[in-house]
């Protein structure tokens, strides 16, 4: 029997998280949009692809909720993109309450499902939701350092001529201009980065890394990056349907590991069939240490904006 997965959201990255996740075929998609016709219209367009790609799953569009009713799993993409000159902060407030009202909807339809955010700002997103469904936090998690890995990955393999498979990393942290990537842990088969590139050029390549998604909407003008980040959501929904127990970077509540507290920040886990199964703790380097807990203060700075800005609402009510 086939899973069911709901992808809120068919702008391009949920359009392309639905067809990736279609071609699959493990799972039938409902690809949810409030456009009259958008999701409808994309969901044919996807479904007429089974016989080329050899997919029987179905996939649907709709503008409401009910056809989502008992997913395994649910996916988050609704939002307001950034645009040139727009920092992911300055998206806090209006993703916050769409965010929040998808959340509210989800919970009453799939209280068994597992939510992955993709919303920015990720982090504070991610724990938004979290607060809002109630739910236990292994089955809450955000995408975010698989993205921020997968892009420290192609910089180091264009730079160095190798295969992108050889190039083993993690970036930790906030997704965004805080984000640590581990150089410390970083490989290429086998060997320490370290020795294979100066640090001068290391730095340039760790800071392109956090300038990633930035430099994608310099380049289009309109929009932001869809391809990668829909690739690293499948990956995540892969290692759960598929039991994976697959070690990934995600953005998930810690509560007390890596000295971090009551914050949704992206760490290693191992993701499986029940969601985030165990989250991994690796023995940092003092700098990066340090790097992380600033990246978590970041976080913190969002999260604490939603908590008073609902401190306000709730007073005016």
């Amino acid at each position: 029997m086939r899973r069911k997965i709901t992808v809120v959201g068919a702008g391009n990255v949920g359009a392309s998280v639905a067809q990736r996740l279609f071609d699959r075929g493990y799972a039938d998609i409902v690809l949810v949009d409030i456009v009259e016709g958008l999701p409808q219209g994309k969901a044919l367009d996807i479904l007429e692809s089974g016989p080329v790609v050899g997919s029987d799953a179905r996939c649907i569009g709709t503008n409401g909720y009910e056809e989502t009713a008992n997913s395994d799993i649910v996916i988050i993409t609704s939002g307001v993109a950034r645009r040139p000159g727009m920092s992911r902060d300055d998206l806090l407030f209006t993703n916050m309450d769409i965010v929040g009202s998808v959340t509210r909807e989800v919970v009453k339809r799939c209280p068994n499902c597992i939510l992955l955010v993709v919303t920015n700002p990720l982090d504070a997103m991610t724990q938004h939701a979290l607060e809002v469904l109630g739910f236990p936090r292994e089955r809450v998690m955000g995408q975010s350092g698989i993205l921020d890995t997968a892009r420290f990955r192609t910089f180091l393999a264009l730079e160095l001529g190798v295969s992108v498979q050889d190039v083993h990393a993690y970036v930790l942290g906030g997704h965004g201009d805080t984000m640590v990537p581990l150089v410390g842990y970083t490989n290429v088969g086998g060997i320490p980065v370290e020795r294979l590139l100066p640090k001068e050029r290391l730095d340039k390549i760790v800071q392109r890394t956090r300038d990633g998604g930035g430099e994608i909407v310099a380049l289009l003008k309109t929009g932001s990056a869809y391809y990668a980040p829909s690739a690293a959501v499948v990956q995540m929904v892969d290692a759960i349907v598929y039991d994976r127990k697959q070690v990934l970077p995600c953005c998930v509540y810690l509560n007390g590991e890596y000295g971090i507290k009551g914050l949704c920040v992206g760490v290693p886990v191992k993701l499986g069939a029940k969601g985030v199964e165990e989250i991994v703790q690796l023995d940092l380097r003092p700098e990066e240490a340090q790097a992380l807990q600033r990246s978590a203060a970041a976080v913190r700075e969002l999260v604490e904006k939603m908590h008073q800005r609902q401190a306000q609402a709730k007073a005016a009510s």
